[in-house]
């Protein structure tokens, strides 16, 4: 692995890549797993720097591209973790935004497993719907898993790309990589 970019020393930065040296597994890991991490039943190298200039992401940029969850998406979620239950209604006021964005974002937010929803008995007869917060352990887990799904997912993406680049390399494309490449890429997927 080129080391022209250093990712971070491993004590400074939030997780860990490992890659096997026999095949082209990589793993990502949140915590330093005592060690390292085995594949084959062989230790992996730990992955301390990449040829790429990868530009580390904001919250807002994660929350977007993982959970399609822009800035109203977040600003409600945190306006019901941090109030506790509410209507629709409800945070509408509190965060002066229009009611039918709220109720768009908190079904959102209740599919990606962020919030829940319930129902109230109001004194004046009717129901209302409600929403609040899951257990925050809990919301920590979804979190992570999704993003770890929405990650491999772009991972599996890249490698299929990767793979058909190869194709196209040994079909002799001496002039390069045209538009055909990336429609055939779009239509595999």
């Amino acid at each position: 692995m080129t080391d022209d970019t250093t990712i971070g020393p491993p004590g400074e930065r939030q997780y860990n890549i490992y890659e096997c040296t026999d095949c082209e597994n990589v793993a990502l890991t949140l915590r330093d797993c005592d060690g390292g991490m085995t594949c084959h039943g062989k230790p992996m190298e730990e992955v301390t720097g990449v040829a790429m200039d990868v530009q580390p992401p904001d919250i807002k940029q994660v929350l977007l591209d993982a959970f399609g969850l822009p800035k109203p998406g977040l600003d409600i979620c945190l306006c019901v973790i941090g109030e506790g239950a509410m209507s629709p209604a409800d945070v509408a006021d509190h965060l002066d935004y229009d009611e039918s964005t709220v109720r768009r974002y908190l079904n959102r937010l209740v599919e990606i497993g962020l919030l829940q929803k319930s129902q109230l008995n109001r004194e004046d007869g009717g129901v209302v719907n409600v929403y609040h917060s899951i257990d925050l352990a809990e919301m920590r887990r979804e979190t992570l898993v999704g993003f770890y799904a929405w990650a491999g997912e772009a991972a599996a993406l890249i490698e299929e790309a990767n793979l058909t680049k190869e194709d196209y390399l040994a079909a002799d494309y001496s002039e390069g990589l045209d538009e055909v490449f990336w429609e055939e890429f779009q239509s595999e997927s």
